[in-house]
């Protein structure tokens, strides 16, 4: 599997289009489809492990484990399950989760 694909993989599992990746890393719109055939700088490639949770060792395949950071958390997920979220070492009340979604979700569709 080559870098790239690589990322493409990761990338889809995390959700996230090729497009977002190149954002979110402050690269350019299609750099990362140069890496098929050349090979990327160290720190647009740390930059893209960044926004992947990934190890750069993980992509280029000198390390088995894809993670060598904290894996993203699905806040919607964290949020909507009992006992699941805390804060300060306690427990979120189920009102508190609610309105923690309810603007996290409004947040979101003021961006579209």
């Amino acid at each position: 599997m080559t870098l790239f694909d690589k990322i493409k993989k990761i990338s889809k599992e995390r959700g996230y289009s090729i497009a977002e990746v190149e954002r979110k890393a402050g690269i350019s719109t299609n750099y990362l489809y140069q890496w098929k055939k050349r090979e990327p700088s160290p720190k647009s490639l740390a930059s893209v492990a960044k926004v992947l949770g990934v190890s750069v060792d993980y992509l280029l395949g000198t390390e088995d484990k894809p993670s060598a950071t904290k894996k993203p958390v699905d806040l919607d997920k964290a949020l909507s399950e009992e006992g699941m979220a805390m804060f300060d070492g306690k427990p979120l009340s189920e009102e508190y989760k609610k309105a923690l979604l309810a603007m996290l979700r409004a947040n979101k569709n003021s961006g579209e």
